[in-house]
């Protein structure tokens, strides 16, 4: 099959790939987990690949950590928004953890999603390079 022929499939596998290993992370922390974490799993791991494939080898690997990580935030916090504010779904409440913001995302697991955004890049540039012929990874840390 062509390679341009692959990449909707690629995309829905490393999709479906970044949203189950999010949603086993929360069932194996918190002990269970909701299909938006699902969801939002999905899109910071295409978002993780994405920003890892859009720039040079030479680019600062802790650069993409950063931009995936606020990333993450950010999704973390508009799905919290929806969910438990609007939706009134109540997946969950961080008001009792500190520096939170409106109980969405908070300090103390955002510095959890650090590594993790870091893992995310490396394990979808080696997905890519093993599955899909892209180029062998290659970091630069600084």
């Amino acid at each position: 099959m062509e390679k341009n022929l692959l990449i909707p499939y690629k995309q829905l596998f490393l999709f479906v790939l970044g949203g189950s290993l999010y949603y086993m992370i929360e069932i194996l922390y918190r002990g269970y987990s909701h299909w938006t974490m699902f969801m939002a799993g999905g899109i910071i791991f295409l978002f993780a690949g994405y920003q890892s494939h859009s720039h040079s080898s030479d680019y600062p690997f802790w650069k993409e950590t950063l931009h995936v990580w606020l990333f993450a935030l950010c999704i973390e916090f508009s799905t919290g928004c929806l969910v438990n504010l609007r939706l009134g779904w109540n997946v969950w409440d961080y008001s009792n953890l500190p520096f939170n913001l409106f109980g969405q995302v908070c300090l103390p697991f955002a510095l959890m999603f650090l590594p993790l955004c870091a893992a995310a890049i490396i394990l979808d540039n080696y997905i890519c390079y093993w599955l899909f012929q892209d180029k062998k990874p290659k970091y630069k840390i600084f």
